[in-house]
This record gives C-alpha cells, structure tokens and sequence, in this order.
C-alpha cells in the first residue's frame, strides 16, 4: 500500500510539529507534508529499523468504519477477499478491484466485531470513500471517514518488547491480529502488521493522544523516528508492492502475484465465488495466468535501476520487453534491488536481462522475492 505525490495545498498530520522539531526533511506526499527522513538519514534509518525498531507516522492514510446489516457480505461485492469468513479480531490485506480486473486501490479489511475497519492509501482514499458509499450505503451501510485519529506503525524486531513495556498484552498477538488496547494512556486500535516486511504493530490513536503516545514510544532506547524514503526501501527490499507504481488500475492482481490474497471460497464453486467487479477476468487468469508477471530484479554493480527502466532481453538491439516499476538501492542486501514486469516465459529466477541506464544496457537477473525474509510472528 502507498500513495501518489499531490502537488496542491498541503494537509499536515497531527504529528508534523514533532517531525519538524525531531529536524525532519519535509516533502510533498499524497497531498500532506509529510517526513521523507531525518538526521540519521535513509540508510541508518532503514538499517535501524531491521535491526531494532523505527516509528513511522502514516497518519495521512485513510481511516474508514464500515457498519450496518451484513457489512462483510456487502463489501464482497467490491473486493475479491473472504471478508465474511475473517474472523472477530482478525484482519486481512486485500484490493477494490474495477470491472476490467485491474486494482483501484489496496488496502486492509479488519473485523472489529460489530463493525469493519478499513484503512486505505491517502491518495485514494476519497475515492475509495466514494466508491464504497455509492455500492454500500443503498444497502444499509455507513461508510464514516475518521478524521479524529492519527495512524502510527511500530516496526522492527524490537517492536514487541518496546510496545509491551507500555501494553504487555500485545506479546500475545499474532501477524494480523487487531484488538482494542491501552497504551500510553490512550485507547488504541493495535493490528499487528505493517508494510516494511519486519514484525511490527499498526497503531490508531485519537488525535489528542497522537503526540503523548509517539514521544512515550520515541523515548524507548530502541526506537527511532523513521521517514518515507525509508519505509520505501524496507518494502521493497520486502517484496511489497507500492500503488500506482508497481500495482494500479491496468494491473491484474494475478498479474502482481497478488494470488495468495483471492481467498478459495471467492474463487470457485458455491454462492460467495466471483460477484466482485472484474471477476470474470481474475477468475479467467487464475486458471490461465496473463502473459506478464511481476518479478524481483537484481542489478550487477552497485548502480541502482529506478522505476520506468526499460528491460530488454537482448544485450543490444530488439523492442523492451517490460519495465522496472520501482527500483532503489537496498541497505540489507548490500546492493541495488528492484521489480518490475516481463514476459512470464522470461520470469524464472536467474534469467538474465539487460535493463536500459542513459542509453546503455546493463545486466540485471530475475530473483526471488522477498529479497530479505519476512520477521512476521505468526
């Protein structure tokens, strides 16, 4: 999940005093002005955070309450994911799908028992608000966009035992689990998870307790306040995609390698298969997969091959036969790491390619994803 840059008026969150004192570098993102990094600047923050634990303000996402009659089953009409079968206090990564199959947006479905809470990427989210007003609220749903809570992410190994000096509670909670916690003084919504591919909790705080509870967990030994250019690297050194780069609206899921996030009961047989938009076209790729395929790359030399990189499958000569979507140097590996979209007939890990720098190719090799293991407790 992430968020295209806006170049008009910028909102703040309520934390950009704080970045502002912790002498953060501000940058336009996704419409708010928000901390691309700070004095340790990207590589120690993104080291850092492998290694410990680093803070992220991602308050600039959207918030959402979904509630009303069979409020799991009426979402199902706009994302291919079992959200009826998501158990109390679990939540699950899905996408809005459109109806040529492409994805609108990513984000992540939580039950809360008598309600869904659903957080969505900043620059989709009024859309996303939209989208699920116009199919929901006819059936009964209100769809509610928070404006009262800010939204933190606690991530790194250390993040447990950080978090638990404050709520010791959260040592029994698995990868995806969500519960109500106090923390700080203020009543949290915990999900452990989050988008850097290390352990690590989601933290939604109301907006007045926001500044107490992230000076309480910046006063932690362990933990360092991290920014964008880090949390960019540490996802895709993760394998996670980035909406509007690596996923979009053109973008099949099945393309993406999102398959493991269509659930079995929305994908064959019984009532609850297909009825999501673009189902005849998802469903069509899972028994017979489109001819291009998100891979992960690895670069020779240390020179890194960013996002709209031409990839070619011939030293010289011939049309490109795919793109890099994003690409960056990864502190972890030691070296420039990438992914983008080729051929599946050409996705098979250590083929060589060539992806074109000023006007000179350059041997690049398809590799595994994740390029570093995920630290998810499960």
């Amino acid at each position: 999940m992430a968020e295209e840059e806006d170049a008009g008026a910028l909102k703040k969150t309520v934390l950009n005093e704080l970045h502002l004192e912790l002498g953060a570098k501000m940058v336009p993102f996704a419409g708010y002005e928000m901390p691309v990094q700070y004095p340790l600047g990207v590589l120690k923050e993104h080291l850092h955070c492998r290694a410990s634990a680093g803070l992220f303000d991602v308050s600039h996402m959207g918030q959402v309450i979904l509630r009303g009659p069979d409020v799991s089953a009426a979402l199902e009409t706009l994302v291919p994911v079992d959200v009826c079968g998501l158990p109390d206090g679990r939540q699950r990564y899905g996408f809005f799908t459109n109806e040529a199959g492409g994805i609108e947006d990513d984000l992540m479905i939580a039950n809360r028992g008598d309600h869904l809470f659903v957080v969505v990427n900043a620059a989709c989210k009024h859309a996303d608000v939209a989208r699920m007003r116009a199919a929901l609220e006819p059936k009964g749903i209100t769809v509610k966009l928070l404006e009262n809570r800010a939204l933190l992410a606690l991530q790194g190994p250390a993040a447990e035992d950080v978090l638990a000096q404050h709520c010791p509670t959260v040592r029994d909670m698995r990868f995806m689990d969500v519960a109500t916690l106090p923390i700080a003084g203020a009543e949290c919504w915990v999900s452990r998870s989050g988008y850097t591919g290390e352990d690590g909790f989601e933290i939604s705080v109301p907006n007045a307790a926001a500044m107490d509870l992230a000076r309480a967990l910046l006063g932690e030994e362990a933990v360092e306040p991290i920014g964008l250019g880090a949390r960019d690297s540490l996802r895709l050194e993760g394998g996670l995609c980035l909406y509007g780069h690596d996923i979009d609206e053109q973008t099949t899921p099945i393309a993406a390698g999102l398959n493991w996030a269509i659930q079995k009961v929305r994908r064959t047989d019984g009532a609850r298969a297909g009825g999501f938009p673009g189902a005849d076209t998802i469903l069509a790729e899972l028994a017979e997969p489109p001819a291009m395929k998100r891979i992960g790359l690895r670069p020779e030399g240390r020179a890194p091959m960013r996002e709209g990189t031409e990839i070619f499958d011939l030293p010289e000569g011939g049309a490109a036969i795919g793109r890099i979507t994003s690409g960056g140097f990864g502190p972890s590996v030691g070296g420039p790491v990438a992914m983008g979209y080729v051929p599946r007939n050409l996705s098979e890990n250590g083929t060589a390619l060539w992806g074109e720098v000023r006007g000179k190719r350059m041997p690049v090799t398809v590799a595994a994803l994740p390029f570093v293991a995920a630290g998810f407790k499960r």
